[in-house]
This record gives structure tokens, C-alpha cells and sequence, in this order.
């Protein structure tokens, strides 16, 4: 009886042994599947912080190009030949740095229809990227030669390049050497920039307009150019300081044309209407 009843104790021991053996092993694989599980995913967010950082540098690289290209086209000691092919090249690095930035951040159309491409030129349209692309396309397929047109591209790889350097070079000792200063006068006063970029593309508006009476008028250009205009009047990006400078040029020619040529009040109340469309 009592080797029967040691027996029979023995065998609930045993059962037990290997249910604890069992849950060790079902532990064990679980731990494994999770440790593989979460081997991509964070393979993944290191691979998604890489591609980051190189699209940053990507875009530093072209704007420091933009850059050094743009103060080489209005140096006056340059040839002339040199200075105009660092024109268009700083509009072309422009164009580039815009289009890059534009299919980082949107992709590109869902599909190639009609009505896709529509959707996706609605969702892009209002973007700075967009409109600094449209505004290099304007000037580098066109013969003149504004140097004028380059200030706009000047504040905007400077934004690039201080707010690259700031964010990656805190802790070098040649940027708090050299470039800490600068980096920081350019990101405390990008509203001064902004305001002058807006008043330069304003002011290039108006050289088309005279260049029509000349021989080196264009047309298409000039239209396609006050389009544009237009576009930053209303795009929420440039749409303040566009209205600004804007409301400033109402304020000095409205009683000039009052005074001196009411019969011209009529034709500028049209052109108003047709701009705040």
C-alpha cells in the first residue's frame, strides 16, 4: 500500500515537472518571436532616421552650392561670361533643391491620370517649394540677365544653410568660432528676409513691365511671371508679406493717381478685382 501510495504522489509530481518545463519552452519561444519582431522594426527606425539625415544633407549641399554659385553671379570683378553661367546655374540648383523637397515631403501623384495629377498639383501648389520652383523656371528659360532675381534665392539657401549648421554643428568648435554668429542673426531675422525677398520679387514684376518697352521684351514671360505674383499674393506661405508690401505701394500710388490722373481710377479698380480673386 504505501509503494502503491508513493506511486501514485510521484505522478502528479512528474505531470507538473513537465507543465513547468512546458511553460519554460513557451516562454522562451515567445521571448524569441518578440526579439525577432522587434529586430526590423528598429532596424527600420534607424534606417528611417539615416534616410532623414541624408535628405538634409542632400539639401544642404545643393543650397551651400545655390550659395557660393549666387555671390560668384553678382561679384563685379567676375567675367561676364562666368558671372551669367553662375546665373543660371544658381536657378537650376534652385529648381533642383525645390523639386527634391517637394517629392520628399508629398511623393509624387498616386497615378498618372488627369484627375490625379490634378489632386496632387492642389496639395503642392500653395507649398514654397513649389512656388520657388515656378519662379526658377521663369528666369533660367528666359534671355535676360536680372541679377536683381537672385536675392530671393540668396535668403533662401541662407535659411537652409543656418538652420543645417545650427541643428548639426552646435558643438563644433569652428562653428562657435566662425559661424555661430551669423547662423544666428539669419534665424532670428527671417522676417526681415522674408520681407525683403517679397519686395525684390515684387520690384522684378515691375522691371518686366518695363522691359516690354524694350528689345529684350517678353511677353509670355512677363505674364507668366505676374501669374505667379499673384499665387504668392494669395499662398498662405508668402501671403503676408506679399500683402504688406502690396498694401504699401496702394498707400503711395492711390493718392498719386487721385490727384494727377483720376481717369486712370477706373482701370486699376478692374486690375484689384482681378487680383484679389
Amino acid at each position: 500500500m504505501s509503494s502503491s501510495a508513493q506511486t501514485g504522489s510521484a505522478k502528479p509530481t512528474s505531470s507538473s515537472a513537465s507543465s513547468s518545463v512546458a511553460n519554460g519552452e513557451a516562454r522562451a519561444f515567445s521571448a524569441g518571436s518578440t526579439a525577432r519582431t522587434s529586430g526590423p522594426s528598429a532596424g527600420s527606425g534607424s534606417n528611417a532616421t539615416s534616410l532623414r539625415w541624408d535628405r538634409h544633407t542632400i539639401q544642404f549641399s545643393v543650397n551651400a552650392w545655390v550659395f557660393i554659385v549666387a555671390v560668384l553671379a553678382i561679384f563685379p570683378l567676375v567675367p561676364r561670361s562666368l558671372s551669367n553661367r553662375a546665373y543660371r546655374l544658381s536657378f537650376m540648383g534652385t529648381a533642383s533643391s525645390s523639386v527634391y523637397a517637394l517629392y520628399a515631403l508629398y511623393g509624387r501623384p498616386r497615378a498618372w491620370t488627369l484627375q490625379a495629377v490634378q489632386v496632387y498639383f492642389q496639395s503642392v501648389i500653395a507649398t514654397k517649394d513649389f512656388i520657388y520652383f515656378i519662379y526658377c523656371l521663369t528666369f533660367v528659360t528666359s534671355h535676360l540677365c536680372l541679377k536683381f532675381a537672385l536675392i530671393p534665392i540668396l535668403c533662401r539657401s541662407l535659411e537652409c544653410i543656418a538652420k543645417f549648421l545650427r541643428h548639426n554643428f552646435s558643438r563644433s568648435t569652428l562653428y562657435r568660432k566662425y559661424l555661430e554668429d551669423p547662423c544666428v542673426w539669419v534665424e532670428s531675422n527671417n522676417t526681415t528676409l522674408s520681407i525683403l525677398s517679397s519686395h525684390a520679387e515684387i520690384g522684378l514684376g515691375w522691371l518686366l513691365i518695363f522691359s516690354l518697352f524694350s528689345w529684350q521684351r517678353n511677353i509670355v514671360q512677363t505674364f507668366m511671371y505676374w501669374q505667379l505674383l499673384k499665387l504668392m499674393y494669395h499662398a498662405p506661405v508668402t501671403a503676408g508679406y506679399h500683402q504688406s508690401v502690396w498694401a504699401k505701394i496702394g498707400r503711395t500710388i492711390n493718392p498719386l493717381i487721385l490727384r494727377y490722373a483720376p481717369f486712370l481710377n477706373t482701370p486699376v479698380s478692374a486690375i484689384q478685382k482681378w487680383w484679389s480673386r
